[in-house]
């Protein structure tokens, strides 16, 4: 990743998600309790938030902080790098799952 890709992923991913909920940048800064300017420069890619500030706008988004630097899967030349790696990962995360399932069946019904 380039320097300074990860400020532009940020902003853009905010502008995206405010812009779904139709929400004006006064409107999602009075909820992240930051300043409008601030958030633009953020949005802009000037700016680096805190970790706490990082919260504040995921919660008033009603999303994970990850979902903000999570690149555009459209625009990404690396597409197919990134998939494979959320499938390993979805596949993981169900095994998981599913091993914790058996368990508990196996444990209640003492297999």
């Amino acid at each position: 990743m380039e320097k300074g890709q990860i400020r532009t992923i940020l902003g853009s991913n905010l502008r995206k998600f405010r812009a779904g909920r139709e929400w004006s940048q006064m409107e999602l800064a009075e909820k992240a309790d930051i300043s409008m300017n601030f958030l633009s420069e953020i949005e802009r890619g000037n700016k680096w938030p805190s970790s706490e500030t990082l919260q504040n706008l995921a919660d008033s988004l009603d999303i994970e902080v990850y979902a903000l630097f999570r690149p555009d899967y459209e625009t990404s030349p690396n597409i197919s790098k990134y998939m494979e790696r959320f499938s390993r990962d979805v596949m993981i995360a169900v095994q998981e799952s599913v091993k914790k399932s058996l368990h508990n069946v196996k444990k209640q019904y003492r297999i």
